[in-house]
């Protein structure tokens, strides 16, 4: 077995993933790629992007996020207000749930669990 890697992100191919899902304004579209599924499916981690738009987002497993392009704000039901730009890392708990707002494409590395 080898270690999965990718030495350069932005040589990866993503897949047309389609128009986002619960969009509230614009046109947010998403692409991405799976990179590594646990056999036992306990956790994935990949790539995504999506085009500017605003939607209602819930995240059903833990989500570890490391931004990598582009630009927005993800508003939690309560209020909570993060931005997001290249280089900020959030962790979204299962269950966390609000608005994104992207207003450049956005791109991330991200890992479920």
């Amino acid at each position: 077995m080898t270690t999965p890697n990718w030495p350069d992100a932005a040589l990866v191919a993503l897949d047309d993933w389609g128009p986002g899902a619960n969009t509230i304004a614009g046109n947010p579209h998403a692409s991405g790629k799976i990179l590594s599924v646990n056999a036992d499916g306990s956790s994935e981690c990949g790539l995504w992007s999506c085009t500017p738009g605003t939607r209602k987002v819930a995240f059903a497993t833990d989500e570890f996020c490391y931004f990598i392009g582009g630009r927005g704000t993800y508003v939690r039901d309560s209020g909570e207000e993060i931005p997001v730009q290249a280089g900020a890392v959030v962790f979204f708990p299962a269950g966390w749930a609000g608005t994104s707002i992207i207003t450049e494409t956005l791109s991330k590395a991200f890992m479920c669990r």
